[in-house]
């Protein structure tokens, strides 16, 4: 399979719309966390008791895990969609720290655009095996000639891991 190797271009086109996505994603967690309170509560209110039909809470306890197992399904498919869809890299930690990595190439290598939520454009990019940690800088120079030299096809995509 040929991955795709997103252009600087390409890449900072892209951040509006992952910004957008990051706020879809911030209000899924936020169901998430307040049903998951809400269901904290019931549990030490009722303990199992909440589970038998017959309990007062019942139908409200199973409305709260309802919502958080529909937040997490749209978190999944946001993710699915928007961002693993596209052939963008969601690194270890990018939900909790609005991380994306944009795979692309770079004398005869994948390495990544790496964009951190609320920068306007990608400035930095990091190896495969580097990391937010690895960062440095896009020169112009770089912004030039990565994801243009090299035929993705022709590099070796076990070095990805998505």
């Amino acid at each position: 399979m040929t991955r795709k190797a997103f252009t600087i271009e390409e890449a900072n086109a892209l951040i509006p719309r992952m910004e957008r996505v990051f706020e879809q994603l911030r209000d899924q967690l936020e169901t998430v966390r307040t049903q998951t309170d809400r269901v904290k509560i019931l549990d030490v209110m009722w303990g199992d008791a909440v589970q038998d039909p017959h309990n007062p809470d019942h139908d409200e306890y199973v409305g709260h895990n309802a919502a958080i197992r529909d937040a997490f399904h749209a978190i999944e498919r946001i993710i699915q969609e928007e961002i693993s869809g596209r052939g963008i890299r969601f690194p270890s930690g990018g939900l909790e720290q609005g991380l994306l990595d944009f795979p692309t190439t770079f004398r005869g290598r994948w390495v990544y655009l790496c964009w951190r939520r609320g920068e306007r454009n990608i400035t930095a990019w990091h190896e495969v095996d580097g990391g937010f940690a690895g960062r440095r800088p896009v020169t112009a120079d770089l912004a030039r000639r990565m994801g243009r030299e090299d035929d993705p096809a022709q590099v070796d995509d076990s070095m990805l891991d998505f």
